[in-house]
């Protein structure tokens, strides 16, 4: 008699998900920032014993022009394993891929051949915005009962920006997924802890403060997004506000602790008014409230003027610009992009409000324009921006490219695209995987990874 296996890319606990066989394909959302041809996601070989290690095999393009791929994820995860919603006959197939400036959705079918994935169906934004009422779609996270997509803005673009929901297998946009919103009105990315029936957000700005670049009126007058905010992910209600201070500009990325028992997480500010640096900061139980503490700051670079864009000549600094993080499977190692410097830093966070710095490369950077040892081309421009790690914890990819809109602000000669890889010691450290370089095809830039059978930014559990 048959009976029901669960995708063995499915893992109870994050402990079982880092024992899993190692990735040979990753997928990469590709954008063109002229808007002249369309968006790509690229499918990269990493498979170091493989004839095609480093390269790009497969490319599935989309139907238009102009949609600015941004944060995609997987139709299903391990969170259906979970005892509150499981769908265990779930299998992670499909990549569900927003366009941040087209609010267009495409569901993008991996198999049978990985390699050469299909657009299998698009949701336009028109149906959106009328069964959703959101536009701008950032994240992508597949949850216990269904898929979330957080988006930006309203459906006319402005506040508030929000998550709704889509269904896992007919991909139907199901509606808007706040009851009871609260003060919240700005939004970025978001995340949850299962364990803690908590759903956290951040903050960005509205889509008219930034797509076509980031406001230095707004920026310096402090008023993009500056706040977290904690909800009950059952009941669909706004708890609880943490506002971070005037000086703080840009909540960004979330990321919990993978192990459901850890109530903590991070999340990375990309400035401060006060000295340009970038800042990361733990959020943790407090009793019966949540809070907030500054755990690392990263300093600005002094810089001659005459090496700066137009917007930092006046600073004579460059900032670090912390545009993402992420933490290894087993909550040991966050990892952080420096995108204004250059610098891939990662820190042992085993105790989550003491870290300790264990090891940092350098690659391109505004000023310094560091070499990568496989690069024939010598100064590459771009920076670290959006970094994914492998279940295992022994591999570490990221590309340089951050937003369209953004990146000639502070690349004033324009970015071309690269993706990078290290490698990871046992106990701390890393360095750059000398033969995996991608020198990114003109007329796209590479932005967000997605590993083959999950990652550590893709999958959420249910058990430690």
């Amino acid at each position: 008699m048959a009976t029901w296996q669960p995708d063995p890319s499915f893992y109870p606990s994050p402990r079982m998900a880092a024992q899993a066989p190692a990735e040979r394909l990753a997928y990469v959302a590709a954008f063109d920032p002229d808007r002249k041809k369309p968006d790509a996601i690229a499918v990269v070989d990493v498979d170091p014993g493989s004839a095609d290690y480093s390269r790009i095999v497969g490319q599935v393009g989309m139907p238009n022009i102009g949609d600015e791929l941004h944060h995609f994820g997987w139709n299903a995860c391990s969170s259906c394993l979970c005892p509150n919603a499981p769908h265990p006959h779930m299998e992670r197939r499909y990549l569900v891929v927003p366009g941040l400036r087209s609010s267009r959705l495409h569901i993008i079918d991996t198999r049978p051949d990985p390699r050469n994935p299909k657009i299998i169906k698009v949701i336009e934004p028109e149906e959106i915005a009328r069964k959703a009422g959101y536009s701008r779609l950032h994240t992508i996270h597949c949850g216990p009962e269904g898929i979330y997509v957080n988006a930006l803005g309203n459906a006319e673009g402005k506040r508030p920006g929000g998550i709704f929901l889509l269904d896992p297998e007919s991909f139907d946009v199901l509606g808007q997924w706040e009851l009871h919103r609260g003060p919240q009105e700005l939004a970025y990315d978001f995340w949850w802890h299962l364990g803690q029936d908590t759903m956290v957000t951040s903050e960005w700005g509205t889509p008219d403060t930034f797509e076509s670049g980031l406001v230095p009126e707004i920026l310096l007058g402090g008023k993009y997004g500056r706040r977290l905010h904690f909800w009950d992910l059952h009941k669909r209600r706004h708890l609880q506000e943490i506002d971070f201070g005037e000086e703080y500009q840009l909540v960004f990325e979330l990321r919990p602790a993978h192990d459901p028992t850890k109530a903590y997480g991070f999340v990375g500010c990309v400035i401060s008014l006060k000295d340009l640096s970038s800042s990361i900061w733990t959020w943790y139980r407090d009793g019966d409230k949540w809070a907030v503490k500054k755990i690392i700051d990263i300093p600005a670079e002094p810089a001659d003027p005459a090496d700066l864009p137009p917007l930092l000549k006046g600073f004579k600094a460059v900032p670090p610009l912390v545009t993402d993080i992420d933490l290894s499977m087993d909550d040991r190692f966050l990892y952080v992009s420096c995108w204004g410097t250059g610098e891939m830093l990662q820190y042992d966070v085993s105790d989550p409000v003491s870290p300790k710095l264990t090891g940092k490369v350098r690659i391109g950077g505004i000023v310094s324009r560091a070499p990568h040892p496989k690069a024939a081309n010598g100064a590459l421009n771009g920076g670290p921006q959006m970094v994914e790690i492998s279940r295992d914890g022994k591999r570490v990819y990221f590309t340089n490219s951050l937003y369209g809109a953004i990146d000639p602000q502070f690349y004033p000669d324009g970015i071309d695209g690269w993706m990078v890889k290290l490698d990871v010691a046992e106990n701390g450290g890393i360095q750059f995987d000398e033969r995996f370089f991608i020198d990114w095809p003109k007329g796209h830039r590479p932005h967000q990874v997605r590993l083959e059978g999950g990652d550590c930014s893709s999958d959420s559990y249910c058990y430690p």
